[in-house]
């Protein structure tokens, strides 16, 4: 009977979009959490800009927190695009579904008005007790009490799946504006995004123009910081050669000899790997290890045994593990230097100021405890240079580090 196929219609259909809507949902929520973290990212990028644009003149830090802008305000915009489609995808379904049960709708009034119209047409010649009492056997008597029986039950199913179906539209289409609201939104939030970003990206030209101008300038920090890393370079190699000396007794030349003390943290330090906290709690990689293009000069290459991390004035640097303290010293461009050893892994932390009073060679420090403040230039670019080894060989610290 059409009824009961409306019936089942119904039960398959909210069956089916109470399942596709948990999956929406799941979606929804995992590009929500992404989006908020864009943005906190992009709040957190604006604020160390800001601190890098005190100056008159143009800065290198100053261009690597526009290119950390725009690359956060581009995934920002790359998300709000994924919600855009997946609501264009919902609207879709949503508007077949009202389509659907729009014209069920029709058909199960038009039944049910058949179904009055026979019902009329049938009284006109005579009532039910005439229908009734003119059963010539009492079996079709009964069948023909059957039958009125079943009609009438027919007639009331009829009004109440036209009532469950009414109600169902009426659901679907309060949801289908409700997406079409919240789609509007969040075009109007994308064309915002797109607008704010030409803005980033003009003035990212505009200041590496401006740097561009400034080459001979530039070539001469870049050897100030090419003669700072050797000198960095040159300190921690010294620091493993001797560490390797006491513990080895001359047995090993490249390898530091464990304490099973050593060993167990050693082991600990490395089951830690892409899990290990940030050495500043707010702040992006603006150097990246190896070996990369100048950010300005043409045909330019510069090695980074580490990363650089641009960040808030007076960060606080802490440990990313637990460890001892192997060495605290000064390095021109680089200024405070601490070396903190996890057994037979090191990792270092430069450009530091006010260092705590505890930290000092043989400490025994805990992972996020304060080591001392970010250093801040004279172009108020506040970074901090951090490098994990083991060793004698340099790490790539972003893969130690927990992602963000």
């Amino acid at each position: 009977m059409f009824a009961d196929r409306i019936y089942t219609f119904c039960l398959v259909l909210l069956l089916f979009f109470a399942s596709t809507d948990l999956l929406a949902q799941k979606s929804k929520s995992n590009l929500e959490k992404e989006k908020n973290e864009n943005l906190a990212k992009i709040k957190e990028a604006e604020k160390i800009l800001s601190q890098t644009t005190t100056k008159k003149k143009a800065t290198l830090g100053e261009l690597k927190a526009l290119n950390r802008q725009i690359q956060v305000r581009t995934r920002f915009i790359g998300t709000i695009s994924q919600e855009i489609s997946m609501l264009d995808e919902e609207i879709s379904d949503k508007s077949l579904v009202v389509d659907a049960l729009q014209d069920d709708l029709k058909d199960l009034k038009e039944e049910y008005a058949e179904m009055i119209y026979n019902a009329y047409k049938a009284n006109r010649g005579f009532n039910k007790l005439t229908f009734l009492f003119s059963a010539k056997t009492f079996n079709q008597l009964f069948l023909r009490m059957k039958y009125l029986e079943q009609y009438s039950e027919a007639r009331k199913i009829q009004v109440q799946n036209i009532e469950e179906v009414s109600e169902v539209l009426t659901q679907e289409k309060i949801d289908l504006e409700s997406k079409k609201t919240e789609q509007s939104s969040l075009l109007k939030s994308k064309l915002k995004e797109n607008k704010d970003l030409v803005t980033v990206k003009t003035r990212k030209n505009k200041v590496f123009s401006q740097l561009s101008k400034r080459e001979k300038e530039l070539r001469k920090e870049l050897a100030s910081r090419k003669k700072a890393m050797d000198d960095l370079n040159t300190l921690i190699a010294e620091i493993i050669k001797k560490e390797i000396e006491k513990t080895s007794g001359g047995k090993s030349k490249t390898k530091v000899s464990l304490t099973p003390e050593a060993a167990l943290l050693s082991s600990s330090f490395e089951g830690n790997k892409n899990r290990l906290p940030w050495p500043v709690e707010h702040g992006f990689v603006s150097a990246k290890f190896g070996k990369h293009p100048h950010p300005v000069l043409k045909n330019i290459m510069t090695e980074n045994p580490g990363v650089d991390i641009q960040t808030e004035k007076q960060a606080e640097v802490r440990a990313v593990f637990d460890g001892e303290v192997s060495s605290v010293a000064f390095v021109p461009g680089m200024n405070t230097v601490v070396i903190v050893k996890h057994g037979d892994y090191l990792t270092l932390y430069a450009r530091l100021k006010n260092i705590n009073p505890n930290i000092e060679r043989g400490y025994t420090i805990k992972a996020k405890e304060s080591i001392g403040e970010v250093f801040t230039d004279n172009n108020d670019n506040t970074e901090v240079h951090f490098e994990v080894w083991k060793n004698f060989d340099k790490l790539n610290p972003e893969r130690w580090l927990y992602s963000k």
